[in-house]
């Protein structure tokens, strides 16, 4: 599936990237996980409430989605897993993931310090290759949004050392994520809703 081919509210309000045709494995091989995500992302409304105020251990963006795929059967996962040599086990464990179902892993980073993008692409490399997950998801904000941010006086709490597309093209693009196929949602200020 070309992302051309993504509802045209999904085209208009998201800046999108992937990296070995993740949205055609999505599409072909997990359906009901890939209708959850555009059903959701379709809904998603960047509320001027959500950034006007500090949001504590979790923003308000993330808690909605969260919120909103947990209803459709998603879960936090973390996984047990080690390496085995000579017999002798050593655990190996690895980052939880914010949303998880049938082997599609998905990650938040609305705004935390940047290396989380290095903790998630080498999450989603290491759970690739040990053919627990098929396919990651990242969605992040667009570095557009910026404008808006300064506008509410909340420039300094979304700083430059923070998560947003910029900060994560180049880490995948330099093969962060190994060989697992990667799909990004970048939220666009044309989400933004002074309504809500």
């Amino acid at each position: 599936m070309p992302l051309a081919a993504l509802p045209p509210i999904i085209l208009a309000n998201y800046e999108l990237h992937e990296w070995r045709h993740a949205s055609a494995i999505l599409e072909r091989d997990f359906p009901e996980e890939w209708d959850d995500i555009c059903d959701v992302l379709s809904r998603f409304r960047l509320c001027q409430t959500f950034i006007a105020s500090g949001g504590g251990n979790k923003s308000r963006v993330s808690n909605w989605i969260d919120t909103e795929l947990y209803a459709r059967h998603w879960v936090e996962k973390k996984f047990a897993t080690s390496v085995v040599v000579d017999g002798r086990a050593i655990d190996s464990p690895t980052h939880a993931v914010d949303c998880y179902k049938n082997r599609v892993a998905l990650e938040i980073e609305w705004n935390n310090k940047d290396p989380f993008f290095d903790r998630d692409l080498n999450n989603f490399r290491l759970l690739f290759d040990l053919r627990v997950i098929s396919v990651g998801v990242i969605i992040t904000r667009c570095d557009s949004l910026q404008a808006i941010f300064a506008q509410l006086g909340r420039g300094s709490s979304y700083g430059a050392s923070t998560t947003h597309m910029s900060k994560l093209l180049p880490k995948i693009e330099g093969g962060g994520g190994g060989g697992c196929p990667v799909l990004v949602f970048g939220i666009k200020d044309t989400l933004y809703d002074t309504n809500c």
